[in-house]
């Protein structure tokens, strides 16, 4: 078999098995959370975004105003996020995370990696250090060719793109 047909399946089959393993692990830790899905992405899009307003929830689920804001008292109620009054509109609430949510979101993480750590100690020393070098190379060529694409998107003028 030559060498890039090789390494394109090899590849395949690691990140089928990576994002089957941690997606296992995460569902079962919404299930266990008795959280939806609805309700989990908006408190990592929180956790990520820091805050925003309902609004801005709202458009990154695709949902109206309205069924964001319910999902989000939701939240409220359950002691997830925290509704403030926005600092430079004083009509308008900001949502972010509680202390609560922030630790159910760290323990969602920690929960989709804690199969690493068996993966970890399944290998040997000499393994890991393999891994180790060829993962750094993958991911700086991956961050290389990332960075490329973008640069190239910002490079066509608006006007021109669809």
């Amino acid at each position: 078999m030559d060498t890039p047909h090789q390494f394109n399946q090899v590849l395949r089959e690691w990140a089928e098995v990576f994002m089957r393993r941690s997606m296992n692990d995460f569902l079962q830790f919404r299930r266990d959370s008795g959280l939806s899905m609805t309700q989990l992405n908006i408190m990592f899009r929180l956790y990520h975004a820091g805050r925003c307003g309902v609004s801005e929830i709202g458009e990154h689920l695709g949902v109206s105003n309205a069924a964001a804001s319910q999902t989000v008292d939701r939240l409220v109620q359950l002691g997830f996020l925290e509704r403030k009054e926005d600092p430079d509109d004083r009509r308008a609430k900001q949502i972010r995370l509680s202390l609560k949510g922030q630790q159910l979101i760290h323990d969602s993480i920690e929960a989709r990696r804690h199969w690493i750590a068996d993966l970890t100690q399944a290998l040997s020393s000499q393994e890991q250090e393999a891994i180790i070098q060829a993962l750094v190379t993958l991911t700086t060529v991956a961050q290389q060719l990332e960075q490329e694409k973008k640069e190239k998107t910002i490079a066509i003028p608006q006007n021109i793109r669809p």
